[in-house]
Parts: structure tokens; sequence; C-alpha cells
């Protein structure tokens, strides 16, 4: 297979750490159309629960006990849980049963993935962060209100407990679980590097990435060097959104952050640090398709 055609050379010369899992070759592809060097060092590794007996024992009781209210956290949770669901057979009588469910997404990939499954959103949290949605239904009476939500990797986001104060019934589901490292050498080698100089950026896509990964730095007694590079300019920290960036920002580190919280949109964002004239910038993205 020929190589991806190179679009500029904006990147050329630079070493990027991508520390992610998912989709961490479609970002990898989009960087080395711009000249970038990749080194993959995924700080976790997603685990999911296709064939939980327990994710298809809630859905079957959401079946025959349709929700009035569904919260999609993740484009990814939503995805694999209709997966599991189709798997399993039951995925026709899951539409069904959500068509009259008032559904809140979680930003807009949650969105994305509950349309293209065939559901209607009503509201979508405009920052993608769990804080926005319990904002969105403090106050309101949900006793007798049968509500839903599809949680993301590390589970512990307070949607339970804050519906459930409001008086819901809640029925929790977990569509996939973060893991660790497959390769907790290679996370190791580039912690080291970073805080060496070795390498000129780390893009992070998920929070409990970012947070493995630093806490990886930690135990190699790397951080002080990544803040140093971090703090002058010499190492980039690039993060797709407020969430995945919290981890850094909870340590004083810096990050750059997309203008929207889009895989295309980090890549456009890092081109744009290194080579503010370079056109490709502003050129579309898969990746922006809502």
């Amino acid at each position: 297979m020929s190589a991806p055609a190179r679009l500029s050379s904006a990147l050329a010369g630079r070493s990027l750490v991508l520390a992610l899992d998912r989709r961490a070759g479609e970002l990898a592809a989009a960087l080395t159309r711009h000249g970038a060097e990749i080194r993959h060092a995924p700080a976790m590794s997603m685990i999911p629960h296709v064939d939980d007996p327990l994710l298809l024992a809630r859905t079957a009781e959401l079946i025959a006990h349709p929700p009035q209210l569904l919260v999609a956290t993740t484009g990814v949770g939503v995805r694999g849980w209709f997966e599991a669901a189709d798997a399993a057979g039951i995925a026709p009588a899951l539409r069904t049963a959500l068509a009259g469910t008032r559904v809140l997404a979680r930003g807009p990939k949650a969105r994305g993935a509950a349309q293209a499954v065939g559901l209607d959103v009503d509201w979508v949290a405009a920052d993608g962060t769990s804080a926005e949605i319990i904002d969105h239904l403090a106050g309101r009476d949900l006793r007798g209100i049968r509500a839903a939500v599809q949680h993301h990797g590390s589970g512990a986001d307070g949607l339970d407990e804050a519906l459930e104060s409001a008086g819901a019934e809640v029925t929790a589901l977990t569509v996939y679980r973060w893991g660790p490292p497959r390769d907790p050498a290679a996370v190791h080698r580039s912690v080291l590097d970073a805080a060496a100089g070795e390498v000129d950026a780390v893009l992070f896509t998920a929070a409990p990435g970012t947070e493995n990964w630093l806490a990886a730095a930690e135990r190699a007694d790397a951080l002080p060097g990544i803040a140093e590079h971090a703090r002058t300019g010499r190492l980039l920290m690039a993060a797709v959104g407020p969430l995945t960036a919290g981890p850094l920002e909870a340590r004083g580190l810096p990050a750059l952050l997309p203008a929207r919280s889009r895989m295309g949109a980090l890549v456009r964002a890092v081109i744009q640090h290194y080579d503010p004239a370079d056109p490709h910038r502003h050129a579309p993205h898969q990746e922006d398709a809502p």
C-alpha cells in the first residue's frame, strides 16, 4: 500500500507522541500527511462489553419498560451499545423502545452516534461535559421517570447520582471500560523521551489516557522535565477538549485545545501551532462532520 499523499510540510521534522488507543491510526495518518514523525504510546486500552450479559440484560429491561429519558455520553459507547444489541438480535426492538424517549447528548459525537442509530436528540451539552447535563436537569422533579445512562469508560461522572437524587429510576449501561496500556514499555519510553526534549508534542484524546500518561511520567520521575519543556514551549501538550486536558491543568501544565472537540480540529490546531501560515489548517476534515 502506498504512503498517504503529503499535503504540506508544516510538521516536517516534528516528533509527535500519540498517547491514545482508539483511532490512533486515523490520527497518525492525518498528521503524517503534514510531515510528522509519529510515536505510538497508548496510555490505556479500551475493552468492549459487547458480550457482557449484564449489558444485554439491562437492554432487555429497557425494551420491556422503555425509559422516558436517555443520556448518551459518548459516540463510541452509543455505537457499541447498538452493536451489542444487533449481535443479540434485539436492535430493532431497542430502537422501537427508544422511539419516544427524550435523549440528552454529552456533546456532538454522542449526538451524531445517536442520530446515526435512528434516535432523535432533544438536547446537546455545548462543552461536552457531564456537569452540563447535571446543571440542565437541576431542580427538575424526576419522580416516576425511568432513565437510562450510557456511561463512558471511567464511569464515575455523577450522572446516576444526580438523576436518582431527583427521583428518577436509573439504569446504568457500561458499554466499554478503560484498561491498562497494551505496551507499557512504549509509554515508559515516551515519558522519558518527552522529559529529555526528544519529542515535540504529546497528543491526548481521552482524560483517562491523559491521567495514565502523566502517572507514568510521575512513576518514572520524568514529570519535572516534561513540565519544564511544556512551560517553556519546547514541548506541546495538545488535548482534544477541556475534559481531556483536565489532568494536565490539574498539574499546572499548559494545553493546546482546538476550537471544537474533534480530531480533525485537533490536527489543524497542531498544524497552526507550528506553522500559522499553512493553508491546510483551514481545510475541512471528515471528523468534523456531525
